[in-house]
């Protein structure tokens, strides 16, 4: 899927932020009061192209944008006040690593919003595998809507892929369900030489093959070429096909399939204009990966967590299929991985511990550093961009940031 910028938004943006024509044309422009923002060229190139931040960007009193986040002022304590900026501007040292930005909500409002490196205010940053995590909303929306119920869960996952062909699927195909493939744990077992020709990019396919791995057919090749399904094969495995199952249902049930389900129904109710979501091999959008968008409306579908499923009042994710999909399921066992992790539908959850009382925390994770991170007891949400190889910043804000706000 490829929605490109905004142009109309990006231009008000700019006059918003007070930048002249020759500063947006050939730089960008730092200040104590504005933040960075992303020329029309450095929109249009490559990310890593685009040059490193002079200074950092640090705000406790973000600017309203008129793009649906509310902004306030990071109003604590003089010491907590301290912790929260000296934190940032440690990351901004890059002490912790590489990181891009931080965005830091309260009560409902963004007061503190920060970028580095190669950070800009207007700029869409890969997701990585936070991407699962919005694949996740997408299916709650569609049960909100109707299209599926908590019940369709546990049915056998090709009973919603009528274009399939049931005689060819290898034995214990129906006992892979959406609820099984949305912790992990959908059990495919396709050999490795089958795996490496499926992430062939696609131009090193024939146009044969093509035609057959689109739609529905990318899942017919997976049923077909695997292992048995059993209760061994059936334990968490990260990856493995799971979101792409999951996005295959989606688009099987939603009216004009997934690409303009994410659109129409997600990301447009949300504001949410100016990001991308490329496709699979099989023309559909990606279940687990290579989407990006904003810093701010990433703080978006944080906040839509946060809410309950609700935005501006109306109810767009079913309360009842977050609720489940909020629950430590399952113990996701990855070398990677914290121990102390737990596993729902794509996101994880862990305790933040803080003066010995525990405080959940649901994350939607990619590598590199996207962190979703949200913790509905103290009405805080927190975003984390990054392109840094360790990610070890979780640790530090439930050790710096958190505690700030109790």
């Amino acid at each position: 899927m490829g929605n490109s910028i905004n142009l109309k938004k990006t231009m008000l943006l700019a006059a918003l932020l007070s930048l002249s024509s020759t500063t947006m044309a050939n730089s960008v422009s730092q200040s104590d009061h504005f933040a960075p923002v992303a020329t029309q060229k450095e929109l249009q190139g490559r990310f890593w192209d685009i040059s490193e931040l002079d200074k950092a960007f640090i705000s406790s009193a973000p600017q309203d944008m008129k793009d649906g986040t509310p902004v306030g002022e990071l109003a604590l304590h003089s010491k907590n006040q301290n912790v929260v900026m000296q934190f940032a501007q440690e990351v901004a040292n890059k002490k912790h690593g590489d990181y891009t930005s931080m965005l830091i909500s309260h009560q409902g409002k963004l007061v503190f919003e920060s970028y580095f490196l190669r950070g800009r205010i207007n700029l869409p940053h890969d997701q990585a595998s936070a991407v699962k995590g919005y694949t996740s909303l997408l299916l709650g929306r569609a049960i909100q809507l109707g299209y599926l119920t908590m019940a369709d869960l546990h049915k056998p996952l090709v009973s919603f892929l009528p274009q399939l062909d049931a005689k060819k699927f290898t034995q214990g195909a129906k006992n892979i369900t959406l609820h099984k493939a949305l912790i992990m744990s959908g059990g495919l077992q396709i050999p490795e030489d089958k795996t490496k020709e499926l992430s062939r990019n696609q131009n090193e396919f024939s146009l044969k093959t093509l035609k057959k791995l689109k739609g529905q057919g990318f899942i017919q090749e997976l049923l077909e070429h695997s292992q048995p399904i059993t209760s061994e094969s059936q334990r968490y495995r990260y990856g493995n096909y799971n979101p792409t199952l999951v996005m295959q249902v989606i688009d099987a049930v939603v009216p004009g399939g997934a690409e303009q389900f994410i659109k129409k129904e997600l990301f447009n109710k949300l504001g949410i204009t100016n990001f991308t979501w490329a496709n699979a091999i099989s023309g559909l959008p990606e279940g687990g990966w290579r989407a990006s968008m904003t810093s701010r409306d990433m703080l978006k579908l944080a906040q839509l967590v946060k809410n309950n499923g609700k935005w501006q009042g109306e109810q767009l994710i079913s309360q009842h299929y977050l609720n489940k999909a909020m629950q430590k399921l399952i113990r996701p066992v990855s070398d990677w991985i914290p121990k102390h992790y737990s596993y729902g539908y794509f996101w994880y959850q862990t305790d933040i511990n803080v003066k010995g009382k525990n405080y959940n925390a649901n994350i939607a994770w990619g590598g590199g550093g996207q962190r979703l991170i949200i913790i509905k007891e103290l009405d805080l949400t927190v975003v984390i961009t990054g392109y840094d190889r360790e990610d070890t910043i979780f640790d530090q804000v439930a050790q710096r940031v958190v505690p700030a706000f109790i």
